[in-house]
């Protein structure tokens, strides 16, 4: 999966303590420059005057689906990046129309730009800050010393995928993994990103561990990763449905909603009957649609976790595998 959100006011509950840095949209600049030097396609972003910070993640999970791949968030602003060639302006006013109840386009205001290349690599370098779990693992870059007093060590060069624990989503799959013995599991990482769940899981024991995205980049990303953490167990796949994956005694997904809920159904079957399916990438108001999807998939929600307006779910499987 490619998403990336900054937030560039606030911080996290003291629960977490944790704050954003400065890091995801250098990230974001960077994945917009590579892509567009080996696709010769340029990317564009829209700014969007937001309310409060729930309009502005309403606005970042709808503009997600129509194919914008950053998110910078400031107070009552919202930067959005998408390559040009998927720009469908039309879509766009639509969108803001929607979430601001507005009547008509000629009031859905926003302004577009171009991006211009910079050396964002040497920018995200010196901006990039590590993130602890709740002292159970640190997620850091190569380039700084191992975090003391954490449990697992986890080295990230994010590149252009998602995946890196500054996102309130990926945050809370760490920590929800942190209640699980994966000790001899099967775990299959859907939409793995740069990798770090599955090199976690890895690093937690897991017996075996399928890691699958459908974006090259990611491939190519978690593979460099599962190296550079010393998990070459980890089989990666470039996939974009659950076929041929197998069965899985936990399965991790932080994707989006309509992924989520379109294999639901998918998820399950590939599911042993005692097995664990822990997802995020969804946001709290969507909490029903999620319970509505998974008990009729034959899932029950065991636990659920909220953070900033998105929420990580548990479940569990309630029919025979």
């Amino acid at each position: 999966m490619v998403l990336f959100l900054l937030r560039r006011a606030g911080k996290f509950n003291n629960e977490f303590n944790f704050q954003f840095s400065n890091f995801s949209i250098f990230q974001i600049s960077f994945r917009l420059y590579a892509l567009s030097f080996r696709l010769m396609n340029r990317y564009l972003q829209i700014i969007i005057e937001t309310a409060n910070t729930d309009e502005s993640d309403i606005f970042v999970a709808r503009l997600s689906q129509a194919g914008f791949e950053g998110f910078e968030e400031e107070p009552k602003k919202l930067h959005a990046f998408i390559p040009e060639s998927l720009y469908d302006v039309k879509r766009v006013e639509k969108i803001i129309m929607e979430v601001k109840g507005l009547a008509d386009p000629y009031h859905a205001f926003f302004k577009t730009e171009v991006i211009e290349p910079r050396n964002w690599n040497a920018e995200w370098e010196k901006d990039f800050e590590p993130v602890v779990v709740d002292n159970f693992c640190a997620i850091r870059a190569h380039f700084h010393p191992p975090i003391p007093e954490t449990q697992y060590d986890v080295i990230i060069t994010p590149k252009m995928s998602f995946g890196t624990g500054h996102h309130a989503t990926t945050y809370m799959m760490i920590s929800a993994m942190k209640n699980i013995d994966f000790r001899n599991l099967a775990v299959l990482d859907f939409g793995t990103g740069t990798g770090v769940l599955a090199i976690l899981a890895c690093k937690l024991g897991a017996g075996s561990v399928l890691a699958i995205d459908s974006d090259e980049w990611s491939i190519e990303n978690a593979q460099e990763n599962t190296a550079l953490n010393g998990c070459p167990g980890i089989r990666i796949e470039q996939k974009d449905s659950l076929s041929g994956t197998g069965q899985f005694d936990c399965i991790l997904a932080n994707i989006n909603l309509r992924v989520i809920l379109e294999n639901m159904e998918f998820l399950r079957q590939h599911l042993h009957k005692t097995g664990v399916f822990i997802g995020s990438g969804v946001l709290e108001s969507d909490e029903e649609k999620i319970r509505i999807e998974a008990a009729s998939a034959g899932f029950a929600i065991e636990r659920l976790m909220i953070k900033d307006n998105w929420m990580s779910f548990r479940i569990k499987n309630q029919q025979p595998g």
